[in-house]
């Protein structure tokens, strides 16, 4: 319950305290509702400040200024405060952790309803005439959404060569835009294979810069695809990336034997979000190309799902294999697959993570409910890799994490001896860099030789 005080039962002297400790996300919301950019103020971000400035983040001035309206209209003269005037004197600044003591005291009655009041500097406010008393506040919630993941693994492939990629039917904006922007950032050297002089339409229209991308001419997206296959067999390419063609286009290509490409696992998808609140990148296979996986389809999902998490820096990743209910039920055969590849886990059949299910989404991701069911588990509430038991099933889960969420996506499929890029039309411009940086980083393991599963075996 909060009661103001009107003027009439303000007396010189009366005085209030609250207490506020500065966060990262109260410099974000301020930095939205001021316009105030200035890098200083942004937590991570005070690399792009000019030297000689404080190393630490600091507090825009005006927010701390800000918190003194707090005192003054919840608590001393209350609500029904209006404000006439404000100075500040600032002694001090105030860094992301700091702790703020925020007291104002009446040091005079004016007349007029109006109160002069010591704060930081002086305040003159329009004290109430009538007493109030307020129950609750009802103020919509805020929620800040950061999208850090993909940058740490923008920033991890400073250094790396760009990766040679064959880029098959870029010709459409979206796709020749996202294969041109990941050449401006050094993530990939592209080889365009398509239709020459749809491409450079393509880049006419769209007003893009093909710089001095190599160009192969090549009539139908089949025989682009087919190329791009053929070339990364190879060696003369080191990844492919999806254009403007049908998935199972560039797959089928991929998958040919005469080409070489095709290893001792099957091909599975990868979707990489980074999602807002959650303190780890979140990947989640197959959503796009096993339809109903078996058990040994589901045994190389998963480990090629490991071998890409630890080449994205996960030394240990948890695998979460998920079905409708965390207990085997033999009525709903994805909890018998769960069972049985945690257990082959276990015994060393999948290599280089953590795996344990089945586990229902909740008891998956959050800690709090794995233990309100009683489950002990090293994965339960800490997944890094969710692996769903269908695509149907991997198909929502992605959509609501994109479209629900607000989770950015990237993707790439997993398998063969070179990565494929897959991105979509819908996706943004961070999403087209990080499924390139994904693949950067990947290759870049596998050439280091540190995989523990080495994917590159010829299938016989």
């Amino acid at each position: 319950m909060r009661e103001n005080k009107t003027y009439d039962e303000l007396q010189v002297g009366d005085e209030a305290t609250i207490k506020r400790v500065c966060t990262g996300n109260d410099l974000y919301v301020f930095a939205h509702a001021s316009g105030n950019l200035n890098p200083l103020h942004l937590p991570g971000n005070q690399g792009e400040a000019p030297k000689g400035n404080e190393p630490e983040t600091v507090a825009p001035s005006m927010w701390v200024g800000a918190l003194v309206s707090a005192v003054l209209g919840n608590v001393l003269p209350g609500p029904g405060t209006l404000y006439r005037a404000q100075s500040f004197r600032f002694l001090d600044r105030v860094h992301v952790g700091d702790e703020l003591k925020i007291t104002v005291k009446v040091l005079e009655k004016l007349g007029g309803n109006t109160v002069k009041l010591s704060t930081v500097g002086e305040a003159d406010v329009y004290a109430p005439t009538q007493k109030v008393q307020i129950e609750g506040e009802d103020v919509p919630e805020l929620e800040v959404r950061r999208y850090r993941h993909f940058k740490t693994l923008l920033d991890a492939c400073d250094g790396l060569p760009p990766l040679r990629t064959a880029v098959v039917v870029p010709e459409e904006p979206a796709a020749l835009g996202g294969a041109l922007l990941a050449a401006q950032h050094g993530l990939i050297a592209p080889l365009l294979i398509g239709q020459e002089a749809a491409i450079r339409q393509t880049a006419r229209t769209a007003r893009l810069e093909l710089g001095d991308a190599e160009i192969r001419d090549v009539a139908t997206a089949e025989a682009a695809a087919e190329l791009a296959a053929s070339l990364a067999g190879r060696g003369e390419v080191q990844a492919l990336m999806k254009g403007a063609l049908h998935t199972d286009e560039l797959l089928r290509a991929a998958l040919a034997r005469a080409h070489g490409l095709r290893t001792e696992r099957r091909l599975s998808h990868i979707f990489a979000f980074d999602v807002p609140g959650l303190d780890r990148l979140l990947m989640v296979t197959d959503a796009a190309i096993n339809i109903a996986p078996g058990l040994e389809e589901k045994v190389d999902i998963v480990q090629n799902a490991i071998d890409l998490a630890q080449a994205l820096g996960v030394e240990k990743p948890h695998v979460g294999i998920l079905s409708a209910v965390e207990t085997v039920n033999p009525k709903i055969p994805s909890t018998l697959d769960a069972a049985i590849i945690s257990k082959m886990a276990e015994r060393g059949q999948i290599r280089g993570g953590l795996v344990d299910g089945p586990l229902a989404m909740d008891n998956a991701m959050d800690l709090g409910a794995a233990r309100t069911k009683g489950i002990t588990s090293l994965v339960a509430g800490r997944a890094d890799v969710l692996v769903v038991p269908n695509l149907e099933a991997g198909n929502l889960l992605a959509k609501q994490l994109v479209f629900v969420a607000q989770a950015h996506g990237a993707g790439l499929v997993m398998g063969a001896k070179v990565p494929i890029i897959l991105t979509s039309r819908a996706d943004d411009e961070q999403a087209r860099l990080a499924s390139c940086a994904i693949a950067a980083l990947y290759q870049a393991k596998v050439g280091s030789g540190e995989m523990l599963a080495d994917p590159s075996v010829a299938a016989e």
